[in-house]
């Protein structure tokens, strides 16, 4: 059987190559997720899988520690085998913060994804659009800074920070 590998890079002082069974190193957690699928309706389904802030954090990432503020400008970005793709926030996994208890499943009701790769389960989205299959790359971006406001120009107000 060929695993499927997740390749977690970016911003990190550990870069990593994982599959499933490496994922199994770390806590594993258990959620109830129901979501609305756009074509299928209502799902529910039981994950298990260690928490996506977990293996991040164990990855090192590039944010200064003596800046406590400094990570909330990373953002992870997921993709998965069939092209699916989505962005979080740091600040959306980080306990200092939402705390959202975003897995890495490794399981879906009971039957192990060694083969399929481990799934991104975001239990807080209502929808399930963010729920990426057979992840094979995480990458975590700190180069996001917003830009300075625009300078004023005669007769007109300064453009608001964002």
């Amino acid at each position: 059987m060929t695993l499927v590998e997740l390749v977690l890079t970016g911003d990190l002082a550990r870069p990593a190559r994982l599959t499933v069974p490496d994922l199994l190193r770390w806590p594993q957690h258990r959620a109830d997720v129901s979501f609305e699928c756009a074509t299928s309706g209502i799902q529910h389904h039981r994950f298990a899988g260690p928490r996506l802030y977990d293996v991040l954090a164990d990855a090192g990432p590039g944010f200064d520690p003596a800046r406590r503020k400094d990570r909330l400008r990373f953002l992870i970005s997921v993709t998965g085998t069939d092209g699916h793709h989505a962005v979080l926030s740091w600040a959306e996994i980080d306990p200092d913060f939402a705390d959202a208890p975003v897995l890495l499943g490794v399981r879906i009701d009971d039957t192990p994804l060694d083969a399929a790769g481990p799934q991104l389960v975001l239990p807080q989205d209502r929808c399930g659009a963010r729920h990426i299959s057979g992840i094979t790359a995480i990458r975590v971006d700190g180069g996001y800074r917003c830009g300075a406001p625009a300078a004023a120009t005669p007769g007109h107000a300064a453009a608001a920070p964002r």
